[in-house]
């Protein structure tokens, strides 16, 4: 009697032993920090385009396109516990300027007298705010000012001063000047136009701040953007 009851209870503990270690190997372990950098993709969202990068080395990237609306944000990213923070910050590579076209400035009010007047931003697209812009005479008079939200800086210069060429740069960066010479006709007028490559210095970032709770699967979810959203890892 003993032997048949050690058998049955043999035949009975091996199949829960083997049922409990398939329970355990499909609970998944904890996403290592490591594990994160890749590409992630929204999901569940009809009409609605979004991805995000996480870099290995902090850095992020991210767009969401959704009817004519188009969104992109890059900064740097943290994770605390099962929370990853994203905080966007301005292009780190600085734009490229160029002259505008004749054909693509459109002057709606003429320079005042005695100032200089600098237009920056992209044809088609908009003014560009916070780029600094040193105008330099044909003396070598200098001058500087940072574009507003309509994409002009302005300098009092004195009649007797012809403008040479102009320096430009983001504010706040500390990067080197971009120097372009002044058409004739537009020194001659005291305003002029310059473009930038880059419309990231144009379109405001899609978010400032924006807080991801790591799922056990390792998908990303966030309720900052106003709506509850999934970022699947591919």
């Amino acid at each position: 009697m003993k032997i048949k009851t050690s058998l049955r209870l043999a035949v009975i503990t091996i199949p829960l032993l083997l049922a409990l270690g398939q329970s355990q190997a499909q609970i998944p372990g904890p996403v290592r920090t490591a594990d994160l950098p890749g590409h992630y993709y929204l999901q569940g969202q009809r009409e609605v385009g979004s991805e995000l990068l996480l870099r290995a080395d902090g850095s992020f990237a991210w767009m969401m396109s959704y009817g004519a609306v188009d969104k992109q944000a890059e900064g740097r990213w943290t994770r605390q516990g099962q929370t990853l923070t994203l905080l966007s910050s301005r292009p780190s590579k600085a734009p490229v300027f160029r002259v505008f076209e004749d054909d693509e400035l459109s002057i709606l009010k003429p320079a005042a007298e005695g100032s200089w007047v600098a237009i920056v931003g992209l044809p088609g697209i908009g003014p560009a705010a916070g780029m600094e812009v040193q105008f330099q005479a044909r003396s070598g008079k200098t001058a500087t000012a940072v574009t507003d939200s309509a994409g002009d800086a302005k300098v009092a210069m004195p009649a007797t001063e012809v403008w040479l060429r102009a320096g430009l740069r983001p504010q706040g960066q500390g990067g080197k000047w971009q120097w372009l010479d002044v058409p004739a006709e537009r020194a001659e007028a005291r305003i002029a136009g310059f473009a930038i490559d880059d419309a990231r210095h144009i379109v405001p970032a899609g978010f400032k701040r924006m807080e991801l709770r790591l799922t056990g699967s390792g998908s990303l979810r966030t309720e900052s953007l106003g709506s509850p959203m999934t970022y699947v890892k591919e």
